[in-house]
């Protein structure tokens, strides 16, 4: 979307838009407002990105929470982080063409801002904060849910578990936070028999574990699992 005032091939952007969103604003300007970068002009999309990201991981954990009963804690938040994380929302909102519409600044315009994963994960977290905003709790979860609910019912459970790593990165990336830092502590034993202790730090959070292995990237897998389960379950009391 262009700087200026909404033209009218804009407004029919919009509306076909809220037509595939199932929802239509009645405070068009939270809308505009959730559409808007701060690159762009003010008011842009920052505080709502804020309450819309409490939103969706609460309405997500309440979903997966009844669709998948037998799932402990730690798995429950594992795969709410799947479903959070900036990849995702990125893709969500792609598949809404929200990047036809984000309002940019000239520099982010012509660096391909509209294409960017945050960019576009933050919009689509400003939108559902907009949402809320605009009606209430249950009219938001249901938008929710009914982008959510095809991508849930189709989890394979089965399927091989991504690594410890990978999973603590795109945790801390749906969280807008550094990722890891991973220290080697010792190496001991003989050549071909060699043992790993590295610890895995997580500065933002004043998290830092321990793993031992085999080999560095072994000890490095043991330490970011057990990161991982810490960042979880402080997230998921701090979600409640």
């Amino acid at each position: 979307m262009q700087n200026g005032a909404i033209s009218n091939a804009t407004q029919q952007l919009l509306d076909i838009f809220c037509e595939r969103l199932g929802y239509s604003f009645t405070q068009s300007q939270l809308l505009q407002a959730a559409l808007t970068h701060r690159s762009h002009s003010a008011p842009h999309n920052e505080r709502l990105e804020f309450l819309g990201d409490a939103v969706l991981n609460c309405v997500i954990s309440g979903i997966i929470y009844k669709h998948f009963p037998e799932l402990p804690e730690g798995h429950l938040s594992r795969l709410r982080a799947n479903f959070v994380n900036q990849k995702a929302l990125s893709d969500i909102a792609l598949s809404l063409q929200m990047d036809k519409l984000l309002r940019l600044g000239e520099g982010e315009l012509k660096s391909g801002g509209c294409h960017r994963p945050s960019i576009l994960a933050d919009t689509f977290e400003a939108l559902l904060g907009a949402i809320y905003l605009d009606s209430n709790y249950v009219q938001v979860e249901t938008v929710i849910m009914a982008i959510y609910l095809p991508l849930i019912q189709n989890i394979d459970l089965e399927s091989p578990a991504k690594d410890p790593k990978t999973l603590l990165q795109e945790f801390l990336q749906s969280q807008k936070l550094s990722l890891p830092e991973y220290l080697v502590v010792t190496t001991s034993g003989k050549s071909h028999k060699q043992n790993f202790k590295v610890e895995c730090v997580i500065s933002a959070l004043d998290i830092r574990t321990a793993g031992e292995g085999t080999n560095r990237r072994s000890a490095e897998q043991v330490a970011a699992n057990l990161a991982y389960e810490k960042i979880c379950l402080h997230h998921t009391i701090n979600s409640v």
